[in-house]
């Protein structure tokens, strides 16, 4: 086919080069040039997945097999980046502030949800300043206690804190952490006055069970495993509103007689906001894809996770009613702001 042009064609030439330049102006000053061209190429280069807190907790597990999956699927790596700091404030700046492109994302959860009401500043607004993806993990709470307690049921432990109120005491992991609001809004919910006694790290709370230091714990799964699988802790209740697929004898807190009672904690991923919604659609399709796998579902329930996903709309309600539901139990429970 020739290529040549002759002199007869300059004049459409022209026309149609102006109606181009037209037509790109257009849609440059609209801005749906860039997400229509982001998302023919993306990725194009490695994604950064910036976790807000240290490595090798709870929240690894999953994604890292997500991230891995998608590195096969789309043909670039994606990137575990720890950045921890200020309960996970430093690390979710890092990802508001970089440019809306779809290569830094966040790895944002249930007690991310809680901060807006903890703190009486932060540097971005977690309902505005992200655009959800999909969720990737659900997972609910444990209530322990010692070996021997005789609090083996919900029932036990409401009756008790009535009997003799502020005697019993509840032992969780921060001041302000999703462990310590599920055991506060327990609290509320039964009506109940009891002490409650913060530590450090999970493993100084664990110790703290099997001495009897503490009547009763609100602890994640894995962080209780090693004592409930060797017997030096029971597993009084779940805190989610179904059982526990890992846990399946243990009732939930609802079941044992607090109506209504869910905490079920989450993880799940998002980007800047104004990020092309082509480039989160074609994310979102991705992950679910990447956690419909049956290997990841399984090692994921090896430390109580259910690898889920959503849609990116479930997940912004989730989000909006989440922030709601902790600024509530906060209030009432008379945390002070930071």
């Amino acid at each position: 086919m020739s290529l040549t042009m002759h002199a007869t064609d300059a004049p459409s030439r022209k026309c149609v080069t102006k109606r181009a330049l037209a037509l790109a102006a257009a849609l440059f000053v609209s801005g749906a040039a860039v997400p229509l061209a982001a998302a023919e190429t993306y990725p194009v280069r490695p994604v950064r997945i910036i976790v807000p807190y240290g490595p090798g907790g709870i929240a690894d597990v999953v994604l890292r097999l997500v991230a891995q999956k998608l590195s096969e699927k789309l043909g670039q790596q994606f990137v575990i980046e720890n950045r921890p700091g200020a309960g996970g404030v430093v690390g979710i700046q890092a990802v508001v502030t970089s440019a809306p492109d779809g290569y830094t994302l966040a790895m944002i959860g249930g007690g991310l949800t809680s901060a807006k009401s903890l703190f009486k500043t932060l540097p971005y607004d977690l309902e505005k300043d992200l655009a959800p993806i999909s969720s990737t993990a659900y997972y609910s709470l444990v209530v322990a206690a010692k070996q021997g307690s005789p609090y083996k049921t919900v029932g036990d432990v409401v009756a008790a804190a009535k009997a003799a109120p502020g005697k019993l005491n509840f032992g969780t992991i921060s001041p302000g952490s999703t462990q310590h609001l599920s055991a506060e809004l327990f609290k509320s919910m039964a009506g109940i006055t009891v002490t409650m006694i913060p530590y450090k790290t999970t493993p100084e709370l664990v110790t703290a069970v099997i001495r009897g230091d503490i009547d009763v714990a609100f602890e994640y799964q894995a962080g209780l495993e090693g004592v409930l699988s060797d017997r030096q802790a029971i597993a009084i209740a779940t805190t989610g509103r179904d059982r526990a697929s890992a846990l399946p004898d243990v009732p939930t807190v609802a079941e044992g007689g607090l109506a209504g009672y869910d905490v079920t904690s989450w993880n799940g991923l998002a980007a800047p906001a104004r990020t092309p919604s082509e480039i989160l659609t074609l994310l979102n399709q991705n992950i679910n894809e990447a956690l419909s796998d049956p290997a990841i579902k399984a090692a994921s329930a090896k430390f109580g996770l259910e690898a889920r996903g959503n849609t990116r709309e479930e997940m912004r309600v989730r989000v909006r009613d989440d922030v709601a539901k902790w600024a509530k139990v906060i209030s009432e429970a008379g945390i002070e702001r930071k």
